[in-house]
């Protein structure tokens, strides 16, 4: 009980953290705005020319687009978080003291990820994807039930993104120098996760791998699941993917973990 209280107090510590950026934040709500209605136009274009591309209509693959914008800051989908900061503290050497804490370090850089996924969720997800339903025919669900699995939808896929960046994190205790790791990371996660292209217009077999792969469940899915794209055992078997996606990783996050705090590697002394 003591830990969850914790738990809550650091999450609480990384929302009201976040909070205190006001310019930032409203820059980035203009950012995703802007870039939204870029993507919007391009994929007007496209779905004119090739209508139900990826299974989706004109109005579903908009709500796509401003799904992921209102998503990009709250999952980290093209970096950011919290894996800059531990990565620099692994290099300094002050991950010692994290190591000390009453509290897991794996659990506490989760809690702190999760409240700060909040505050973006809240400060640079709802007014893109206002915009975006004010200005396009969005096809956004009328059911709450929807709502809510969507909401849980996007939890889960918030914890399959923590522990992929908790995994480059950990890099850093053997690379030292996270950045280029941090790129390619980046990288995969925009092009694998849907931010760019739904998952379901690739062809073929490279289709179906990239939509089993971990990224898959941090959009793909939750955008997914918003457009009732999964109902009853789709639904169920969508949530059991994003799931089994975080415990895997969780773990082996746990497992590299254990592996780097018995060789700790200080730069510097």
């Amino acid at each position: 009980m003591r830990a969850a209280r914790l738990c809550l107090a650091v999450a609480s510590g990384g929302f009201r953290r976040h909070a205190t950026y006001r310019v930032a934040t409203a820059a980035g709500v203009f950012t995703n705005t802007v870039f939204g209605f870029i993507l919007s136009a391009t994929f007007v274009a496209l779905w004119n020319e090739r209508p139900a591309l990826g299974g989706y209509d004109q109005a579903q693959a908009l709500t796509f687009v401003w799904t992921g914008q209102a998503l990009l800051a709250a999952l980290a989908l093209m970096g950011g978080g919290f894996q800059e900061e531990l990565q620099e503290r692994i290099r300094s050497g002050d991950v010692v003291v994290d190591l000390y804490r009453p509290v897991d370090l794996q659990l506490w850089w989760l809690a702190t990820d999760l409240g700060r996924a909040a505050f973006q969720l809240l400060g640079r997800g709802v007014v893109p994807m206002t915009c975006g339903a004010l200005v396009f025919p969005l096809a956004l669900p009328a059911d709450p039930l929807v709502w809510a699995a969507f909401g849980l939808s996007v939890l889960l896929g918030s914890l399959v993104g923590f522990a992929v960046r908790y995994l480059v994190a950990l890099a850093a205790f053997w690379l030292l120098d996270g950045s280029g790791v941090n790129l390619i990371s980046a990288l995969l996660c925009v092009f694998l996760s849907g931010q760019l292209l739904p998952l379901t217009v690739f062809p073929g077999g490279f289709g179906e791998v990239v939509r089993v792969l971990p990224w898959a469940a941090m959009l793909q899915v939750p955008a997914d699941v918003l457009l009732g794209e999964h109902r009853g055992a789709s639904l169920v078997a969508a949530l059991v993917f994003q799931g089994c996606w975080a415990a895997v990783l969780l773990a082996l996050g746990r497992v590299v973990q254990s592996a780097a705090t018995r060789k700790v590697v200080v730069q510097g002394g």
